[in-house]
């Protein structure tokens, strides 16, 4: 189905055509000035104490985090997670270009498979677009070289990401995607630890809609 197409069916379903030309000036003008909601003052930081607040709250909300010199150092930090994990090495891949660029033929006995993640995979490595500081959250926008599934169906997610992706607040979040994404893509995921629930008895359990285990490597230094 069409844009056109399932815009008619929600205007028969609202029972009203299309808004009037003040309101659709009006909704347009909101879209494009992007107005900024309160910035907490727990984020609003020098940089480098924004990356220690990342650190902190991922590793509050059961995440774990590597902090690795540069890109050269991420293939061993990944082998050497998933040793400590007691988990097999093969994974997933995002076919970033970042990713692809990181020499991975240092550590000949890592199998790794470039694509979208499927039941079997046990580990995936995605590519990490932002960080948020003020909770922790991986902010991961949808694109051919980032896809979804690898952050939903292994039971492991490894997220690379370079500390000078992290931002304070939501609000930079988004600003950094305009900025060099353009625009809005299909979807955006914001991932804040592994997948968990209480719902049953109050009883936690890590798991439960995605990964059980979500690792940050973090690059310290800046891309070129």
């Amino acid at each position: 189905m069409g844009r056109q197409e399932i815009l008619t069916s929600i205007r028969r379903g609202l029972k009203r055509g299309a808004l009037p030309p003040d309101q659709t000036a009006m909704l347009r003008g909101r879209l494009a000035s992007h107005p900024r909601h309160l910035i907490p003052a727990r984020s609003r930081l020098p940089h480098a104490e924004q990356v220690d607040l990342f650190v902190r709250n991922v590793e509050r909300e059961f995440g774990s985090v590597t902090r690795v010199a540069d890109m050269d150092a991420v293939p061993g930090a990944v082998v050497d997670y998933l040793s400590a994990q007691n988990l097999p090495g093969r994974v997933v891949m995002a076919p970033h270009p970042e990713l692809r660029a990181i020499p991975w033929s240092a550590r000949p006995l890592l199998e790794i498979r470039e694509g979208r993640a499927e039941d079997s995979d046990m580990v995936s490595v995605q590519h990490g677009f932002a960080g948020i500081a003020e909770t922790g959250t991986l902010m991961l926008p949808s694109a051919p070289d980032r896809p979804v599934t690898l952050n939903l169906l292994a039971d492991t997610e490894i997220a690379v990401l370079r500390a000078e992706a992290i931002v304070g607040a939501y609000e930079d979040g988004w600003d950094r995607l305009r900025a060099v994404a353009g625009g809005m893509p299909r979807n955006v995921m914001f991932v804040t630890g592994p997948s968990r629930s209480a719902d049953i008895e109050q009883t936690l359990e890590l798991g439960a809609h995605g990964p059980r285990r979500l690792h940050i490597v973090l690059v310290e230094d800046a891309a070129d």
